[in-house]
């Protein structure tokens, strides 16, 4: 099932359940999965026009009264678009808003570059007393979906739309504020997050073959990251890779650098979009292009290895 889809089927039950769970849209719920919603609940689902400014500053409203607001568009547009009023009239105001950012990061395909958000976890990460959460299946967002209900704040939905290969089991229990880990290992820690989670793991059938046993760890809210899960891991690596689907600059490689550095410093590479901007494409095209791709997840694991100090 697409993760739209999953996302609407689940949150339609979370406001059957809960008369205060609204959703604000700017013009695009029916690309978002959400395009019935206003005949279900007509009071509650709420079409903003092309206005996200506006829809970030009603949503923040909302909440001052009770409402748990969900406000949804693409990527780009439900981030670095509407920052001041995240910052200001949800985060500062520390405001009960959920933002759903949809096609993150190359996922954006033929919408291209204007469409294409490689900075958006950057931009919020920034951000005091926002949480940021990239599901990585169905199974993960179906499961932590009611947790971020209930979470009194602000989080950021990094939502992937279309189909994604099943990860893990959907009988899995997960914590919004704890990394899943995959697979132990004892070679090198690879720090995976979105989409990329599927790319590591096929990387890690080669490098399996090569004798590499990696520690595979989903890092599934990048704030607040999981730091007690990071350095007990290349305490016993001594070496680290991130992976990630978002500019290596202020995203994922970001968030884990400034663990281990902090912590425990080990040589560590990185997978991810180079510091430039988004172009048009398919994924398989566009990953080879960024050297996203799984060939390039092991040459990462390979320097990343011969740069360790045994």
């Amino acid at each position: 099932m697409e993760m739209r889809k999953m996302f609407a089927l689940e949150l339609e039950k979370l406001m059957n359940k809960n008369e205060n769970v609204v959703l604000l849209n700017a013009d695009l719920a029916k690309p978002n999965g959400f395009g019935n919603f206003s005949l279900k609940f007509p009071k509650r689902a709420i079409n903003v026009g092309i206005a996200e400014q506006n829809m970030a500053s009603i949503a923040a409203g909302m909440s001052s009264y009770g409402f748990i607001p969900f406000i949804c568009s693409f990527t780009p547009f439900a981030t670095r678009r509407i920052c001041d009023q995240i910052a200001i009239s949800i985060c500062y105001a520390k405001q009960n808003v959920k933002i759903i950012g949809s096609d993150p990061g190359i996922s954006a395909e033929y919408n291209g570059g204007t469409h294409m958000s490689f900075e958006d976890i950057g931009v919020l990460r920034s951000i005091p007393n926002i949480v940021i959460f990239e599901p990585t299946d169905n199974a993960q967002l179906k499961n932590l979906l009611p947790q971020i209900v209930d979470y009194k704040g602000p989080v950021y939905i990094r939502m992937f739309r279309k189909s994604t290969p099943d990860i893990f089991d959907e009988n899995e229990t997960f914590n919004l504020f704890k990394s899943q880990k995959i697979k132990h290992g004892e070679d090198i820690s690879i720090f995976c997050s979105g989409i990329m989670v599927d790319e590591t793991l096929k990387a890690n059938k080669k490098l399996e073959e090569m004798g590499i046993n990696a520690e595979i760890i989903n890092i599934h809210t990048i704030k607040p990251i999981d730091e007690e899960s990071i350095i007990s891991s290349v305490q016993k690596t001594k070496a680290a890779v991130t992976v990630e689907n978002h500019n290596i600059v202020g995203g994922l490689r970001s968030a884990v650098s400034e663990v281990i550095c902090e912590n425990y410093p080990v040589p560590m590479r990185s997978v991810g979009i180079r510091d430039t901007f988004g172009q048009v494409g398919k994924m398989p095209y566009l990953k080879e292009i960024y050297k996203m791709t799984e060939k390039d997840i092991i040459s990462a694991v390979v320097a990343a290895l011969e740069a360790k100090v045994y």
